[in-house]
């Protein structure tokens, strides 16, 4: 069995940012433009996705599944044209979720995050 690659580790919340398992990356709790609107959260979310993808050598096309989660699951087209944009028609699977965040600011302050997982085999 090879080994199992833990990054971007948070040991305050305890846990990975990204897991490295066999072919497969997990990569969790992107988020960014916090506080802004909709769509600069979900270029955000994209921008610390392809971030932590980079930092291991992989990119955008390599995504092979997407949980997205809302605030307010009615801003599903705001992220359906951000993903046009950025995946070319390379689009993973995915699916999206409404839920109350557990985070600062309420209503005005987190309103999208995704987890995704890649393939680099």
């Amino acid at each position: 069995m090879r080994e199992i690659i833990r990054s971007d580790v948070n040991e305050e919340w305890g846990h990975s940012g990204i897991v490295e398992a066999g072919d497969f990356v997990f990569i969790s709790y992107c988020v960014g433009n916090i506080g802004q609107s909709i769509e600069n959260q979900i270029n955000g979310a994209f921008d610390h996705l392809n971030m932590r993808l980079e930092s291991i050598g992989l990119t955008l096309e390599s995504v092979v599944k997407m949980d997205c989660l809302f605030r307010d699951v009615w801003n599903i087209p705001v992220m359906e044209k951000v993903i046009k944009e950025r995946f070319k028609g390379k689009y993973p699977a995915r699916k999206s979720i409404q839920t109350e965040f557990a985070h600062q600011g309420g209503e005005d302050g987190l309103q999208f995050q995704l987890d995704a997982i890649a393939f680099k085999g």
